[in-house]
């Protein structure tokens, strides 16, 4: 997991500068074939598994509030402060899903931005294997969180 320079410059703007936060954000799934960094700047610079059999380009969509982003705190003992967003899932229709090749290796969250490999990427999780799933099983993604930790 971790939170990109991308997404920590937005992360920063949105707070301090008022630059205006996008009206959703998404959650994406990537291949292994690209593994995101924190020098990872678009969706594009990935490898975004193939649409279709339960899955979009672009991945699920999320709103900024308490419902899709669920769960927030402090932690003083490990000096960090966290978000969770909500789980999320994909059920396989009409094919395994993804629709073709290893699976999904990563979810990354982006902006909303109208063409899907320019989305910004915030933040990514490892999911430590690739994940594929047959017609009418689910991928599930549950308590994806990130933290912000001062060295």
């Amino acid at each position: 997991m971790g939170i990109t320079n991308r997404g920590k410059k937005l992360i920063l703007e949105w707070a301090f500068k008022r630059v205006a936060q996008p009206a959703n954000l998404y959650v994406a799934l990537c291949a292994s074939t690209s593994t995101p960094s924190p020098d990872t700047d678009t969706l594009g610079q990935l490898s975004e598994i193939a649409a279709g059999n339960g899955y979009s380009s672009g991945g699920l969509q999320l709103t900024p509030n308490n419902t899709d982003f669920d769960a927030s705190g402090e932690d003083d003992a490990g000096d960090h402060g966290f978000i969770q967003i909500k789980d999320v899932s994909w059920t396989a229709s009409g094919g395994s899903l993804p629709a073709s090749g290893t699976g999904a290796r990563y979810a990354v969250l982006t902006d909303d931005n109208a063409t899907v490999g320019n989305r910004q990427v915030v933040a990514f999780w490892d999911l430590t294997s690739d994940r594929q799933v047959s017609v009418g099983q689910t991928i599930t993604l549950q308590d994806l969180e990130q933290r912000i930790t001062e060295n």
